[in-house]
Parts: structure tokens; sequence; C-alpha cells
């Protein structure tokens, strides 16, 4: 952990350049809140998801309206056969309740994200949801939140950016909305240094959360920097041991990729060998490691000519 915040801490001149809306908020200076994140997460990552949204349940209690608290709560659900349509239904029972309560909007509008993302057409219901929440409060981040990832989805990346970045104005300190706007930087802007700006500190702010460690190796293998690339993969893999997140599916063969582009074939191989044997990004493991064991990738192999540069 030391050598990876150390790694964050150097990219100081990174944070100068992100944007520094409201200052006023911050969720993970609150202890309580932090150590039921922490624990929630450590649970979930291990596949305990009983724990995991008992926990999560306890961080919502202490900060409402945390919008990682509550995609987690959901992603926890959703594990769990039942369970997802078991919260809709409660939070469904509240809303009629408490027409008017905007975390009630919020909260099933996540909850029907998560039922959409489980195989259930719910955007719409999700976006009604998302969008009487703002009638009530557009100054609040969450419901900002669920509608960029909404915008996200349909990439529309433009219009999810917006949403993220009113969000942000709102809390600063939003892990979800800071996390959403380096995937735009990164894939639909193509500029991961920007991209990276915005999530370099997480780290400190959610140390348990391992998909952070691989969205952070990604941007670091775009920016040319393999060896921070590599720990911050390494990292998220040791931090979701039940494969369960981006960090445990993708990790291996993310590392592989790195790997073989520093010509480093024997670590390919260790590290493709283990993903088919966590069966996480099997297909694709295999096909890489089909290619490494052939030659493609072999530094000694004849290279085709490079085509000249046209135009000059």
């Amino acid at each position: 952990m030391k050598k990876v915040l150390a790694l964050a801490a150097s990219l100081v001149t990174l944070l100068a350049a992100a944007p520094r809306p409201g200052d006023a908020r911050n969720d993970y200076a609150n202890a309580a809140f932090s150590t039921a994140m922490s624990a929630g997460l450590r649970a979930f990552y291990a596949r305990d998801f009983e724990v995991a949204r008992h926990d999560f349940d306890t961080a919502i209690q202490i900060v409402p309206d945390n919008t990682l608290a509550i995609s987690f709560l959901n992603a926890t659900a959703a594990q769990v056969p039942g369970t997802l349509d078991t919260l809709i239904s409660d939070e469904e029972d509240r809303l009629v309740k408490e027409p008017h309560n905007y975390l009630a909007h919020v909260r099933l509008g996540f909850s029907y994200m998560f039922a959409t993302i489980s195989g259930r057409d719910r955007d719409v219901d999700a976006r009604e949801e998302f969008d009487q929440a703002v009638n009530i409060d557009a100054d609040r981040a969450a419901a900002h939140d669920g509608l960029g990832i909404m915008r996200e989805n349909e990439r529309s990346a433009n219009r999810a950016k917006v949403e993220f970045l009113t969000a942000l104005a709102a809390d600063k300190n939003d892990v979800l909305a800071r996390e959403y706007l380096a995937s735009i930087y990164q894939v639909d802007l193509r500029d991961p240094q920007r991209a990276l700006a915005y999530v370099v500190d997480i780290p400190n702010v959610v140390p348990d959360y391992a998909d952070i460690y691989y969205h952070m190796a990604s941007l670091f293998d775009d920016l040319g920097q393999p060896g921070a690339a590599i720990t911050f993969a390494t990292r998220g893999l040791e931090e979701d041991i039940g494969h369960v997140g981006e960090a445990g599916q993708h990790g291996y063969t993310l590392l592989a990729k790195i790997y073989i582009a520093q010509k480093k074939l024997d670590d390919a191989r260790r590290v493709l060998k283990a993903a088919i044997t966590a069966n996480t990004d099997a297909a694709y493991a295999q096909t890489l490691l089909k290619r490494v064991n052939d030659g493609d990738y072999d530094a000694s192999a004849p290279k085709a000519a490079a085509a000249p540069i046209s135009g000059k």
C-alpha cells in the first residue's frame, strides 16, 4: 500500500491541473463512514455479500446520499438472487410514502439502473427518478451522478460530462463523478493525463476500492509509464481477491499486455495462466497466450518494414 500511495503522492502536480469545485463536503473525512465503506469493500471483493450489504447499509445511514456507497449496495444486492428485487420493492414503498423525498428518488433510480444491468430494462424508470430528484433539489450531487452514468452508458459523453461536473460542483470528493470523468477523458477525449488528474488521489480517499487501481493502471499504460501501470494493476488484483470487479476480471490481461509491450514474455505467460486458472477474461487470455507461445511477440522475430510517412 505504501508504494501505491507514494506513487499517487508523487503526482501532486497533476492535481494542480484538476478542477477545484466547492470545498465544503468530504464524506471520507467522516471516520465512521470511511470505516464502514472500507469494511464493505473488503467483504464485497471477498464475495462475502451478506457482510458487505450490512456494511454498505451502515455507511448509507451515516451519509445517505454518497453515490459510491449506494452503488455498491446495489452491486452487492445484484450478486444475490432476489435481493435486488426486494430492495427495489422496499424503495418503491418508501417513495409512495415520501413522494417529495430527494433521496427516495435517488435510491430508487440507482436500483433501477442496476436492474437494467442485471438484464431488465428499467432505464426509463431510472431516468424518471433522477429527473424528479433534480426537480426537488438541483444543487445536490447524487441525481446528477445517476443521470451522468445513464448518459455515459448511451455514449453521450458531452452530456455525461456536464452532469458529472455539476456533481463535482456540489462535492469535489465525489468519487463516482471523478471516476466517470476520468473514463470520459481517457476513452472519449483521448486525454489520459487530464483523466489521471481526476482520480490520482482516490486511493488515498478510498484505499480498499480495488477497481480504481485497475483504472489507474490503464491510464498509466496509456501514458507510457509501464512501471506505475504494473504496480497499480497488481494492487487491484490483490484487493479484488474474489475477482468480482474490473480489477479482478481484467487485471491479469491488462498486465499481460503491458508485459508483452515490454517484451517480458515469461511474465506475460505467468499472468495469462493465472487468468485462465481464475477464469477471468479466460477466452481472451487463452488467445493471447497462444500468440505469445507461437512467437507472435518474439523480439527476435523479423519485423515488417515501416510504412513511409505521407503528407510531407
